[in-house]
C-alpha cells in the first residue's frame, strides 16, 4: 500500500482537515491546524507531502521520525501541528487496514469511557453562573471557564474581585460536587497569578490552567508555593522535549498537550507516558473539530493518567459550524452522565461527511484571534 495524495480542506469555524489517500482505496483523516495560522500549517503539510507520496502509510513511527528529524530546524507550533495532522491520518488508515480502532493497535484500552467537560462563557466572561447550570442540566459533571480578562503585570484588586465573583457564581450554580476549571489563558503575569491562585482556593477549583505563559514556566514554582489548587498547563507546548523540564521541575499537576499541535497520536502517547512516570495527570487540550477529538479519545482510552477530556461542542468559537456538523454518525460523541465511551469503529472511529467538508471548504475561513490592548495602549495577552 502506498500514499497517493494529501488533500487539505480549510473549513469553518477555524479548522483545517487533511485527507490522505492510498492506492488501495483506504483513506485517513487528520486535523493539522494552529488556530489563526491555518494557511501556514497547510503550507507545512504540503512541504512534508514531498516525502510522504509513494510511501507505505503503515510505517507510522518511521514517518514521524523522518518528518521530525529530517529538517535541520524542527519543533514549534507550525511544524508540530503539520506532523500531528499527518500522524492522525496515518493512524486512521492503519486502523481501517486492520479493521480495529486505533486504541486496540496501541495496546488496548485501560478504560471504558472518559470524563468530558464543557466550556462556558466567552473571552470576557459574563453570565457564567447561568451557563454553568445549563451545562450541569445537560449532564456534564465539570466545566471550564476563562477566569480573567486582560491583566497588567501589576493590576488592580478590582480585577481580582471580579474573578472571585464569577467563580463564586459558578460554584453557587452547580453545587459542591462539580468540577470547575479556571483558565488564566496566559493573560496573567506572575505577581497577579500568585494572588489569584491563593484567593481562589475557597472555591475548590478542579485546576487553574496556564496561570502564566509557558515561556515563563519557571514562575510555576512560586505559584505552587502559595496554593494547593492543581496547576495545569501544556496546550502551547509541542513535543516531549518541551515537556521534559516541566515534568522534571515538579511544579505542574496536570499537563494538557493538544493532539493537533503536539505531534499527533504518536507523540502525545509518549508525552502522556512521561507524565505518568512523574505522577502527573493529563487533561488533553481540544477546542477543535471532530478529528482532533477522536484522536484524543483514542489515546485517552489507552492512558491511565488521563482524568478528563476537553471537547468543543457548543463552544463560543464554533458559531455557525460545530464539530457534529462534519460527521455522518453524530452519535459517536454522545455524552452520558458527563462521560463519553471509547470509540469502537475502525481507525479514529469517526465517519467524516466528505461532501459537507468540500462544501464548507469552498467557504473557507480567515479566523484570527482578537487583539487586545491595555488602557495605556500596550498589547495585552489574549
Amino acid at each position: 500500500m502506498k500514499i497517493t495524495s494529501l488533500k487539505l480542506y480549510p473549513v469553518p469555524p477555524r479548522w483545517l482537515f487533511l485527507k490522505i489517500e492510498t492506492d488501495e482505496g483506504i483513506e485517513g483523516w487528520g486535523e493539522p491546524v494552529i488556530e489563526g495560522r491555518a494557511d501556514t500549517v497547510k503550507a507545512a503539510v504540503e512541504e512534508l507531502s514531498d516525502y510522504l507520496i509513494g510511501k507505505n502509510p503503515l510505517r507510522i513511527e518511521d514517518h514521524w521520525q523522518v518528518m521530525y528529524r529530517s529538517g535541520f530546524y524542527r519543533g514549534g507550533p507550525i511544524h508540530m501541528s503539520a506532523v500531528a495532522g499527518i500522524d492522525q491520518a496515518l493512524w486512521d488508515i492503519k486502523g481501517k487496514y486492520y479493521q480495529a480502532p486505533v486504541h486496540e493497535l496501541m495496546g488496548g484500552a485501560c478504560r471504558d469511557s472518559v470524563r468530558v467537560y464543557s466550556w462556558i462563557g466567552g473571552d470576557r466572561p459574563a453570565d457564567v453562573g447561568t451557563a454553568a447550570r445549563e451545562a450541569k442540566d445537560a449532564g456534564f459533571t465539570a466545566i471550564k471557564m476563562n477566569g480573567t480578562e486582560e491583566m497588567q503585570y501589576i493590576d488592580s484588586y478590582k480585577k481580582i474581585d471580579e474573578v472571585l465573583e464569577r467563580t463564586a457564581a459558578v460554584r453557587e450554580a452547580v453545587g459542591d460536587d462539580f468540577g470547575i476549571g479556571i483558565d488564566f489563558h496566559g493573560r496573567v503575569h506572575k505577581p497577579m497569578a500568585k494572588i489569584l491562585a491563593k484567593e481562589l482556593e475557597p472555591f475548590r477549583p478542579m485546576f487553574i490552567e496556564e496561570p502564566v505563559l509557558p515561556e515563563n514556566n519557571e514562575a510555576l514554582r512560586d505559584i505552587a508555593r502559595v496554593t494547593n489548587i492543581p496547576i495545569a498547563t501544556g496546550e502551547r507546548m509541542y513535543s516531549r522535549w518541551d515537556f521534559k523540564k516541566l515534568l522534571q521541575d515538579g511544579y505542574v499537576d496536570i499537563i494538557q498537550p493538544d493532539l493537533s499541535h503536539a505531534g499527533g497520536i504518536t507523540e502525545c502517547k509518549k508525552i502522556f507516558s512521561m507524565a505518568e512516570a512523574y505522577d502527573v495527570a493529563v487533561a488533553p487540550h481540544c477546542p477543535l473539530g471532530p478529528i482532533a477529538l477522536a484522536s484524543c479519545l483514542q489515546v485517552d482510552a489507552t492512558s491511565h493518567n488521563v482524568f478528563i477530556q476537553e471537547q468543543s461542542l457548543g463552544i463560543h468559537y464554533n458559531k455557525g459550524s460545530d464539530l457534529l456538523d462534519y460527521l455522518t454518525d453524530k452519535s459517536v460523541f454522545d455524552y452520558k452522565e458527563g462521560y463519553v465511551e471509547n470509540l469502537k469503529n475502525p481507525g479514529l472511529g469517526v465517519s467524516i461527511n466528505e461532501e459537507f467538508v468540500k462544501q464548507k471548504a469552498e467557504e473557507g475561513h480567515r479566523w484570527r484571534n482578537p487583539v487586545w490592548r491595555h488602557k495605556d495602549g500596550t498589547i495585552a495577552e489574549w
